[in-house]
């Protein structure tokens, strides 16, 4: 891989952008558009020509924003994209179907790696960011991962639209993109609901559940539909639990994510209601026993573009469970 002189000309940026935009990026000058990133600072001299997106979330948001002619690869699916995005990620090629690692990765010569999630970032997956870095790549993390105590998780993602715009040249795209979520987010806000408290059931990886924990979106979705959290307390976003635990928290409602697509074991939701059903202290439950479930894509539970369909969906299952809908 090389990037001849990005590295000088990112210096000379550094010093020479000026204005700061909400969201800890800083407007492109002639030279740069500068934006900080979970903890990096990246600077790039011209818009970006081989990006490659490390999992479906930084995938369809890319998608969204309308950047697919710019994108050298993708990896990590979990689901079928999105319909809308279809026929733009058909023309992109599949680094991988699982997790990218460094190998093909360099391969396809990006000029930036966007992902949802630090964790892709490791030595034996995709390289560490100071190593790419060094390489002259630079490495693109969600805000939504990288929580800073105050932001809600939903401004965090409207950040990354910002700041992807600022990256790709599609200011205008991230911003009406961030309008309409918005939008969607006051509808739902809007209906005054008896507030409940729940418990989002994402995976469950060798019989033990991960469920969400405070920095995640679920914490924030449920917020706005006027419910809470049972796990809020935990400072993660996917912290692993027990059934035990879920069982004292007693949600009054559960939710559970559907990784069908994805093909591991207890990807199902059907499956993960079967092993609740069968959980001796689970299978208590009142919730449960009066099937207060809702079941949702797992793939829209993580940011991204269809983090308000699960905003919506969870809503709408909330209406349903309370008679009104």
């Amino acid at each position: 891989m090389s990037h001849p002189a990005r590295l000088g000309l990112a210096l000379v940026a550094v010093l020479t952008a000026s204005c700061t935009a909400p969201g800890g990026a800083q407007a492109p000058t002639a030279q740069s558009v500068v934006v900080d990133s979970c903890g990096k600072r990246l600077t790039f001299t011209g818009t970006p020509q081989r990006a490659v997106a490390l999992d479906q979330s930084s995938t369809e948001t890319l998608l969204a924003l309308g950047v697919q002619d710019r994108m050298a690869g993708t990896a990590n699916i979990k689901t079928k994209v999105a319909p809308k995005y279809a026929d733009a990620y058909a023309k992109i090629p599949v680094l991988s179907p699982k997790i990218l690692t460094a190998e093909p990765l360099r391969a396809a010569n990006p000029d930036v790696v966007v992902s949802g999630f630090r964790e892709l970032f490791t030595a034996d997956r995709a390289g560490t960011r100071d190593e790419l870095e060094a390489l002259g790549v630079p490495t693109f993390v969600s805000a939504v991962n990288c929580p800073d105590g105050t932001t809600p998780a939903f401004e965090r993602l409207f950040r990354d639209y910002e700041n992807l715009g600022m990256i790709f040249g599609a200011t205008e795209r991230a911003n009406q993109l961030a309008a309409e979520q918005r939008a969607i987010m006051a509808e739902v806000q809007a209906v005054k609901r008896e507030p409940v408290k729940v418990v989002w059931v994402y995976s469950v990886f060798k019989g033990v559940p991960y469920v969400a924990g405070r920095d995640g979106m679920p914490s924030q979705i449920s917020r706005i539909a006027g419910a809470a959290n049972v796990f809020d307390d935990l400072p993660q976003e996917w912290p692993e639990a027990s059934w035990e635990e879920i069982a004292r928290r007693d949600p009054d409602v559960i939710v559970i994510g559907d990784l069908s697509e994805r093909g591991n074991p207890g990807d199902k939701a059907s499956e993960k209601l079967a092993m609740m059903r069968e959980h001796p202290v689970v299978s208590q439950l009142k919730a449960l026993k009066d099937n207060k479930v809702i079941e949702l894509n797992g793939i829209e539970m993580d940011p991204s573009v269809r983090t308000v369909d699960a905003l919506r969906a969870f809503a709408a299952g909330l209406d349903r469970i309370a008679g009104r809908g």
